[in-house]
Order: structure tokens, then sequence, then C-alpha cells
């Protein structure tokens, strides 16, 4: 006997249909996006209001969706959009250590303005006054718009302003977004691989067009630009871990010789004796520098210290036998401290007095961590963080050992050499952290 279709499938046959007619509608007028429209699987969720995602997923209800559809079909596309927009800009990864009810609201205001800006058939709304007044006063605010300079914005706002703002902006639900402690499993870094290669796409596809870019297209290309450069500081510091044998029981591995012994001795009781060295992966020997030029505050780089203490203080980061060299330096350089416990970090993060006040030259710190190498001071340090706004002259030589460049503002690309790694950092999260700090003192 045939199946006899019910109410509840044919409600999700039909919701999927919509879905797939929407997102073609999207194609149609934003070809470039085709990377990123396909992304998201759909699965159906009830109990939603409008669209959420987790990443992975693009969860939907069929009791908004259905009706939504005959009556305001161009608000699904919006939604639809925006969603993936989340995606393509990395929201759902980059909180980092804000407030997640601000940050929702930024992210939201963030897409919104991009979307508005596109001026696009199957997304265009008439703007309401408070629509135009946000984005007016955002470009005020210079150095592009990004979730981050939004929230900067944000927090100045008195508490009924924000309450308006987000009944304005509210266009997806956002529950399912990764908390931090979700953020490194499996699932969670394969959906962030799969936005970056597709925000990847995307800007490629929009180059290859020929078309003059609107201003939502310019506003698209310089989120993609700033989330490209905005990671967790914690992963990134990851980076300058370096393999080593370290003097301690390895329970995991063990004295073949001594296994084979036991079984022809004993026959059935091997013997086993753990290793006395085991590879991990730690931050042995590396180089921090503060650019102490007047650009940099002292609470900017507390708090980065601070945010480093935490990092380097969990279990398995440091050696028994460390060595950070914390060097400051404008145009040459004035102080240097060298770190060889958590406890040392942590009472230079406290009592902070940054030396210097000139200009920026980062070549200085380079030619002094080679003049600590030929002396003897310092074997090859396993990379160096140099904490900047960027502006200054690089060195053009490249070293022989990692190099980053920590930004608290937009920077020029073309002048970083290509050698350099580079991460934008946000000065409200270093604030944060010292905040915190002072109050854990």
């Amino acid at each position: 006997m045939p199946h006899k279709q019910t109410q509840a499938e044919w409600e999700t046959e039909m919701s999927e249909k919509i879905l797939g007619y929407i997102r073609h509608t999207l194609y149609l007028d934003l070809r470039y996006l085709e990377p990123a429209l396909s992304v998201l699987a759909y699965e159906k969720k009830d109990g939603l209001l409008t669209f959420a995602t987790d990443g992975i997923r693009l969860y939907y209800a069929s009791e908004p969706l259905l009706p939504g559809f005959q009556t305001n079909d161009r608000f699904l596309a919006r939604a639809y959009l925006h969603t993936v927009l989340h995606g393509i800009f990395r929201h759902l990864w980059l909180i980092g250590t804000r407030e997640r009810k601000l940050w929702n609201l930024a992210c939201d205001i963030a897409v919104e303005m991009v979307i508005d800006a596109m001026d696009k058939a199957c997304t265009k709304r008439i703007l309401s006054w408070l629509r135009i007044h946000t984005y007016e006063a955002l470009k005020q605010e210079g150095n592009g718009v990004s979730a981050a300079i939004v929230y900067r914005w944000l927090k100045e706002q008195d508490k009924e302003f924000l309450l308006a703002l987000s009944n304005e902006f509210y266009t997806d639900d956002h529950r399912f977004w990764p908390k931090e402690s979700e953020t490194n499993t499996p699932f969670m870094i394969q959906a962030k691989n799969n936005w970056e290669k597709a925000a990847r796409q995307v800007s490629l596809e929009k180059n290859r067009t020929k078309e003059e870019d609107k201003e939502g297209e310019t506003l698209l290309a310089a989120q993609i630009q700033a989330a490209k450069h905005r990671r967790s500081y914690k992963d990134f510091l990851r980076k300058f871990a370096v393999f080593w044998e370290e003097r301690q029981l390895d329970p995991e591995e063990f004295d073949l010789g001594y296994y084979s012994y036991g079984l022809r001795l004993y026959r059935n009781m091997p013997l086993i004796e753990p290793l006395e060295t085991r590879e991990t992966k730690k931050i042995r020997e590396f180089v921090i520098v503060i650019d102490t030029s007047y650009s940099t505050n002292g609470k900017l780089v507390a708090g980065f210290l601070r945010e480093t203490y935490d990092v380097l203080s969990r279990k398995n980061s440091f050696f028994r036998s460390c060595s950070i060299r914390l060097l400051q330096c404008d145009n040459e350089v004035r102080r240097e401290d060298v770190i060889g416990s958590e406890t040392d970090l942590m009472r230079l993060a406290g009592q902070m007095q940054l030396a210097g006040g000139g200009g920026t030259d980062f070549r200085p710190a380079f030619s002094y961590v080679e003049r600590l190498r030929r002396e003897g001071r310092m074997k090859k340090p396993g990379g160096l963080l140099y904490f900047t706004d960027g502006k200054g002259t690089y060195p053009k030589q490249k070293p022989d050992y990692k190099t980053a460049f920590l930004f608290l503002e937009e920077y020029e690309e073309e002048a970083v050499p290509p050698w350099a790694m580079r991460l934008r950092l946000e000065p409200e999260e270093w604030l944060h952290e010292y905040q915190r700090g002072k109050r854990r003192d």
C-alpha cells in the first residue's frame, strides 16, 4: 500500500522547496554569493519564530515560514541572506570576551547595514528613521564598519536606545551560536573552516565581476577582509608552541623490549616501563615586544599581558625551564624584562610602566634579539610577537624564527612584510582583560 503523506511531511517538503526558491532568488541578484548560499544544510526545528544557525545547519520552523512566504517573501529572503552573512563574517566565532547580548546586536546591525546598502530588488525595504540615523552615526566612526566597531559604538549608548535598536534590527535567532567551550569541537572547527573557504570564494567571485562596486558590495568586501584577520588570540598564541622532549613519565608509551621480555618470561605478564621523556607542545622561549609609542596605552598593554598569562598559565603550557623576553620599544629598545615563571608574568602585568613615547620603528627590536643571540644570552626563539598599532618601519629581512604583528587598529596590508603573520585585535577585549585583572587583584 503506497505511503500517504502526512501534514507534517507535506509542511517539511514545502518548507524546503521555499528555502530552495529563496536561495535561487538570492543567487539571481547576488551571483558571487553562490559559494556561501549552499553552506548550510536545512533542518526543521519547531518553536522558532525566524531562521537560526549553529554554523552547520539552517534551522527553520514551518509554522512561520509557510504563511510568511505568502505574505512577505522579501523578508524571508532578507532573513536568509542575513543568516548567511553572519557565517561569511564569522560572527559566530569572534565574540571573544565581549558581552553576548550586545555582540548579537552588533552583528545584526553590521549585517543589516550591508544588506540595506546592497539595494537589491529581492531584499529591498524602506529604511526607517532609526536605521538611517544609526548608519550615519556608524559612518562617523571611520575605519570601515564591522561588528567589532559597531560593538564599540553600542557600549556608549544608553539602555533605552539599545532596546530600540534591538527591536529594529532583530532578524534571526542566535540561540544556537556556539559558546566558548564549544568552539574547538571537531564539528565547530570544520564549520569555521567551511565558512572561511566560502568567504575566500565569495571574494574571488566578486573580483571576477566587471561591475562597479556599490556601497553594499564595498561594505561586504571590507567585512570579509576584517573577519579574515580576526581570530582567537588563544589559538594564535598556540602557533608559537614548539615540540620538545621534556623529562617526565609517559604512560601512553613504553619500552617494547621490557614488554616482550615479560611475555617470554611469564608467558602472560608483560613488563611495562613508561618512557622517561615525552614529546609535548609547549612554549619554551619566545619574545614579546611592546610598542611604547604614544599610540599605545598602559591599560591595553596590561590587558594584553593578562590574556597572555591566562593562556600560558594553563596546564602544560610552560616548560619547567622557560624564558620569555619582554621588550619595550618605540624607535629603540627602552627596557627588557626576562620572564621565567607565571609569577613573573603576573607581576609585570600588574605593575606595567611603559618606557618610551617616541616614534615607531620595528627594526631595533629584531636587531636587539640578534645581538642577544650573538652574545650567547639567548638561543633561537620559538617566535616573536609584536604588539603595536602598525604605524612604523618594518624590517626588510626575514628572521629565522616565526614573527607575528598584533595590530590594535586597521593597518595597511601592503606595508606588512609577506613573511610576517598578522592578527587584528580589538581594544575593548584587552580593556576587559585589564578590568577583570584589577578586580581579581
